[in-house]
């Protein structure tokens, strides 16, 4: 540490040597750039519920689901929580950190960096004079203790970079005598169970505080470490450090004294870095965070009093803390970049193990239209992130996949023992829609000059790929990859390609099965599924008129005449040969016929044409008497996957009948561009008031139950956050 650093960190007062801390004299504390306050009542508290405490390193049961709402910013790699009332044992610090082996979550501590104030050597009592007070707030996290006989302790946790968190600590005298004080912090650590991530954290004392190195580990399902990888935490001041096997202790080298009136503010940084190299690019960020703490503070609450302000415009009075909400989620699961992630981008949850350390192709899609309205940059960021790993025509890997986006990136790929990267498939095309969005809020030509060509390479390349008959209908199906290699293993890809999962259109028993596209050369370039799918081809006619609308803007006059003449004809074809008028319902399409697959039961992929306004106004009037129909649609929480009048139709599993706020996003968009407003007030409303969590201080989740309204699968959900937002400043 050089000599100006120490030089900010120890001041004199009344002749004693404080060691790391700040000191603020009552009289002006209020002429403070951020002065240390804990505001009781304040409009968007405790929007999430982000108390709680570990058990085991593990998070949540598996490691599945991790039931702590954990707050991250910045794009950090690392989240914390607040204590869990009732547990003093915790008291004094904040839970964690929750930190990202590269792809999987897991709690280093249950309160890593726990402060302990002492006076004549005695450790004073955090809860002496109450209950101490847990907060959260957008963009902080927030404790106040009452030690009583006049000592009041306020604690706050910022994140100031996209690697560190920014610790403050402001002990006040609110008595009338003068108190000496001792300043400590400890902590111990949570280790896995199983060998070898067990032996992975390594805890070292340092002259500023004290780290965690991690050994190598290469567990592709479990946790991923290069050995490089560090969490450390950077007192103000030198401290004393001692280790005693997975406990440590730091002590203040000196005591500080509190007049009557006065207070000090301890500050200490929390990184959590994968490589040298970010740690080398991380020690300016660390040594300004700490040398102006007030600045640093008060620069991160002005950003989330724009992110809030942006959200929450033309949103109603009561569905404020909602918008917020849908932010906080957002940003919790942003991350920057690190491995082969080269942008930032945000993962769909950090709440589910496998949701955690990547960014799939659709959610980017879906999430930047809504992070756009409060953040343009991450939200061009997050689409330049998937963009990265477009096949380019130089690939010797997959030459005839030029164009392609993959359905999955992570910090990992395939060939550094990565199992989640996934180019078995893509993913729905609304590239184009997501593009159009953020350059309607930006204006920015230079963004829609640099993704033009990309998504018109990637409209290509379905048409290369997956047009199995060549009659301008496409399918969803699988890429030539040696994980493709039997037909099941195909059939599964499509599946996933549709991003439906496990809908029963894409049930083997009912007769789904894949065919191989070939090129010209009778050389195979992929599989089709043996259906074409009514949502796939309605984005596609939505992309493609996005694509001329981008082609104006760009002054490419030629251009935008021909995908206006191929977006209606993709429109055409989806409402003459994809609409059944017996049943009023849109449906997908056997290959190499005009049969309709009515037999599959109605999904809510057949509201889609609505949204891409592909249907005429006789069929747009047949599916809304379905969507408003209580045993079809209209359940107690509208557009469930799957139709409540289907045979395959299960409340619960996946997209079998939960309600996905995409889709009902979708419908309810397409009921009004209809002209149907009404009916999408009603049923918005009857959405978002009946799903779990929303009006309370619970998770937005990934799908909710449509018969009672529970949330399922993995909370903190980015997609819902981000479709949520659009739809209530709608």
């Amino acid at each position: 540490m050089n000599s100006r650093h120490h030089a900010l960190a120890a001041v004199l007062v009344s002749g004693t040597l404080l060691a790391g801390v700040t000191v603020v004299p009552a009289a002006s504390a209020a002429s403070s750039a951020e002065p240390l306050r804990h505001r009781q009542e304040y409009e968007y508290a405790n929007i999430l519920d982000r108390t709680g405490s570990p058990e085991a390193a593990l998070p949540g049961v598996s490691g599945d689901n991790n039931p702590i709402n954990v707050f991250a910013d910045r794009g950090a790699w690392h989240a914390y929580a607040l204590p869990e009332p009732g547990e003093p044992a915790t008291y004094g610090g904040f839970t964690g950190p929750l930190y990202i082996a590269q792809e999987y979550p897991w709690w280093l501590s249950k309160t890593f960096s726990r402060m302990q104030l002492t006076e004549s050597g005695t450790v004073l009592n955090l809860s002496a004079g109450g209950k101490p007070t847990f907060t959260s707030e957008p963009g902080k996290l927030l404790q106040s203790y009452n030690l009583g006989d006049g000592l009041r302790l306020k604690m706050e946790l910022r994140f100031s970079s996209q690697r560190t968190a920014l610790v403050r600590a402001e002990v006040r005298n609110t008595g009338h005598r003068p108190r000496t004080l001792g300043a400590g912090w400890t902590g111990s650590l949570l280790r896995p169970e199983k060998a070898p991530m067990k032996d992975a954290p390594q805890l070292r004392g340092t002259t500023v505080g004290v780290r965690v190195d991690f050994a190598k580990v290469r567990e592709t399902w479990e946790y991923m470490t290069d050995g490089t990888e560090r969490f450390e935490i950077v007192h103000k001041n030198q401290v004393r450090t001692t280790v005693d096997g997975d406990m440590y202790r730091s002590e203040a080298l000196s005591p500080i004294t509190l007049h009557p009136g006065r207070s000090y503010t301890f500050d200490w940084a929390e990184s959590f870095t994968f490589t040298e190299a970010e740690r080398r690019r991380e020690a300016p960020e660390v040594q300004a965070a700490l040398a102006r703490p007030e600045a640093t503070s008060a620069a991160a609450d002005k950003r989330w009093e724009r992110y809030v302000k942006a959200a929450t415009h033309g949103v109603p009075d009561h569905q404020r803390r909602t918008a917020v909400k849908a932010v906080e989620t957002l940003i919790g699961n942003w991350r920057s970049a690190a491995g082969r992630i080269k942008h930032d981008g945000i993962s769909p949850s950090i709440s589910y193990k496998g949701f955690t350390g990547g960014l799939w192709a659709w959610d980017t899609w879906k999430q930047a239209v809504g992070t756009v309205k409060f953040e343009p940059e991450l939200a061009k960021s997050q689409i330049r992130a998937m963009f990265d790993y477009q096949i380019k025509p130089d690939s010797t890997v997959r030459p005839q996949d030029v164009g392609m986006i993959p359905d999955v990136i992570y910090y990992n790929d395939l060939s550094q023992g990565g199992g989640n990267w996934n180019e078995r498939n893509s993913k729905p095309p609304l590239a184009a829609w997501a593009v159009w969005e953020v350059y309607k809020k930006t204006g920015d030509h230079d963004f829609l000059r640099e993704m033009y060509p990309k998504l018109e390479a990637y409209q290509a390349w379905w048409y290369r790929t997956r047009d199995h008959d060549h009659n301008g209908l496409v399918e969803y199906g699988a890429t030539v990859d040696p994980l493709n290699a039997t037909p099941e293993d195909q059939r599964l890809a499509a599946a996933w390609e549709s991003g439906m999962d496990n809908a029963p259109r894409y049930d083997k028993e009912l007769g789904t099965k894949t065919v191989p596209n070939k090129d010209r050369d009778g050389k195979v370039v992929g599989y089709s599924v043996n259906q074409e799918s009514v949502d796939l081809n309605s984005y596609m006619a939505a992309d493609q008129g996005y694509l001329a609308r981008m082609a104006k803007v760009l002054k490419k006059s030629r251009d935008a005449k021909k995908w206006e003449e191929t977006s209606e004809a993709t429109h055409r074809a989806v409402r003459e040969q994809m609409y059944d008028p017996v049943t009023g319902w849109f449906y997908d399409k056997a290959l190499g016929g005009n049969k309709l697959l009515t037999e599959r039961g109605r999904g809510i992929e057949g509201a889609v044409p609505l949204w891409t306004e592909s249907a005429t106004q006789e069929q747009a009037k047949a599916v809304r008497a379905k969507l408003m129909n209580p045993e079809e649609f209209n359940t107690k929480v509208p557009f469930p996957t799957v139709s409540k009048s289907s045979p395959y139709f299960s409340a619960t599993r996946y997209w079998r009948g939960p309600v996905w706020l995409d889709q009902a996003y979708y419908a309810l968009k397409g009921l009004q561009n209809y002209g149907y407003k009404k009916d999408a007030r009603t049923l918005q409303t009857k959405l978002l008031s009946n799903v779990a969590g929303l009006s309370g201080n619970g998770p937005i989740h990934e799908n909710y139950n449509p018969l009672n309204g529970d949330g399922m699968n993995a909370p903190n959900f980015s997609w819902s956050s981000a479709l949520i937002l659009d739809l209530l400043s709608n």
